[in-house]
C-alpha cells in the first residue's frame, strides 16, 4: 500500500523544466503560483529528490497565510510533512527545507549513507528513515511511500527533479501528473526534462496516460494525465 501520489512540475514549450545549468528558473505565473500553493495545502506530504535540495535549496512551505491557516483550523500542522529522497545523506545541515516553516521533515537514506552525515541531519530536526537493506545503496522508493502511508500520508506530491519522477514512474508509484506548459523555449541537450533516467526501451514498456484535463493559465497552460 502508498498513498495516492501525484507529480506537479512546470516546463518549457520544449519539455526542459530548468536550464541546462540545472538551476531554476520562471516558468508559470502567479496564477500557477497559488495553483501550486493550493496543491502543497490539500497534500499531506510533499517529496522532492536529493538533485532539487541541492540545486534549488526549496523550503516547500504553504505560501499563502490564508492556506496555512486552513490546515491549522484543521488540526493540521501549516506545512505537509516534507520528505527528501535522499540516499547518501547529502542534504546540508542548514537547507532551507531543515530551517524554514513549521512541520515534520523526513529524509530517506539508503543503508549506505555515512553515519555523520545521518547524525547531522537529526540533529537539525529531521527524521532519518533507512528505506531498504544495508547495504543498498539506493532508497527503496516502495518501502519509503510504504512508512508514509503508515505514518498517515494518504496524499503525497512529488516536486521533481527529474531523476525522482523517473524512478517513481519506472516503478509504478506514481498515480497522476500535473503539468504547468509554459510559453517559452529552454533548449539545452543537457537541460533536464519533465523524467529523465534511463527511459523506457520501447512504447510497450512505457506507462501509458488518460488525459483528464487541459486549462490554459497565465501565458500557458496545465495538462493533468491519469497514469494508466
Amino acid at each position: 500500500m502508498h498513498p495516492f501520489v501525484f507529480i506537479n512540475a512546470a516546463m518549457s514549450a520544449d519539455g526542459k523544466i530548468s536550464t541546462h545549468l540545472k538551476k531554476q528558473v520562471r516558468i508559470s505565473g502567479d496564477l500557477d503560483f497559488h495553483r501550486v500553493d493550493r496543491l502543497r495545502c490539500e497534500a499531506d506530504a510533499i517529496m522532492v529528490g536529493i538533485g532539487t535540495i541541492l540545486s534549488d535549496d526549496p523550503s516547500l512551505t504553504v505560501k499563502s497565510e490564508e492556506f496555512r491557516r486552513m490546515r491549522l483550523d484543521s488540526g493540521r500542522d501549516e506545512n505537509p510533512i516534507r520528505v527528501v529522497v535522499d540516499s547518501l545523506a547529502k542534504t546540508p545541515p542548514n537547507a532551507d527545507i531543515l530551517r524554514k516553516g513549521a512541520g515534520r521533515r523526513i529524509v530517506f537514506v539508503s543503508g549506505s549513507a555515512a553515519a555523520e552525515r545521518v547524525d547531522a541531519l537529526r540533529t537539525s530536526g529531521a527524521e532519518v528513515v533507512v528505506a531498504g537493506g544495508q547495504d543498498d545503496a539506493r532508497v527503496d522508493l516502495a518501502a519509503a511511500l510504504e512508512h508514509l502511508q503508515d505514518t498517515g500520508v494518504r496524499r503525497l506530491m512529488v516536486e521533481g527533479g527529474a531523476t525522482l519522477n523517473w524512478s517513481l514512474i519506472e516503478r509504478g508509484l506514481v498515480d497522476e501528473i500535473y503539468v504547468y506548459i509554459g510559453s517559452l523555449v529552454l533548449g539545452g541537450s543537457v537541460a533536464p526534462t519533465l523524467v529523465d533516467g534511463a527511459g523506457f526501451s520501447n512504447r510497450d514498456d512505457a506507462p501509458l496516460l488518460d488525459l483528464i484535463s487541459i486549462e490554459r493559465m497565465d501565458d500557458g497552460f496545465v495538462v493533468k494525465w491519469r497514469v494508466l
